[in-house]
């Protein structure tokens, strides 16, 4: 009797996994035609984007996008921020602003009366937080003859983030 009980019990065991086996199997065939078909439609994006035309319509959109992130970058709120560094007998002559993902890159001459305003104009533009990767990249001094009567002229590089700039900038503004 009990070898009996056993043999009916293996019986139901290899059914119910067989049953499962198979259920299995063709979940597998399943994922792998999915696969197939995800192969196919990949090479024909590939195919797509190599296309010469579509990469001109990506550079395109590219450059468009470009634009639009400089439009978007809060002008107004980095000259304040700029205007509020300035220590007096400091003026800026030139400024070249590249933008970089979410950060400004800020190439600046500097025009200074004097040694005292050039060391607090540094300070300053040292101490913000919207202000970063200060680098001094050229200091001199012009001749006397010059009509701008600058004293020390500053070639600067400096990161601005303008998402730092705009809780601080309304802090600074409001207690002057």
């Amino acid at each position: 009797m009990p070898a009996l009980i056993l043999c009916v019990w293996l019986c139901v065991t290899v059914v119910h996994v067989r049953a499962v086996t198979s259920q299995r199997r063709v979940e597998i065939d399943r994922l792998r035609s999915d696969i197939a078909e995800l192969r196919a439609e990949r090479g024909e994006l590939d195919q797509f984007f190599a296309d010469s035309s579509t990469r001109l319509v990506t550079q395109q959109a590219a450059f468009l996008n470009a634009i639009i992130d400089e439009r978007s970058f809060p002008w107004t709120q980095f000259f304040l921020d700029l205007e509020h560094r300035l220590p007096r007998g400091v003026r800026i002559l030139t400024i070249s602003p590249a933008l970089s993902g979410d950060h400004l890159r800020v190439k600046m001459r500097v025009g200074a009366l004097s040694d005292k305003s050039k060391l607090e104009f540094l300070k300053a533009i040292e101490e913000a937080p919207e202000f970063s990767a200060l680098q001094l990249v050229a200091e001199s001094r012009p001749a006397r003859n010059n009509e701008e009567n600058d004293v020390v002229l500053l070639d600067l590089e400096a990161d601005y983030h303008a998402t730092l700039a705009a809780p601080k900038g309304a802090a600074a503004g409001g207690g002057q």
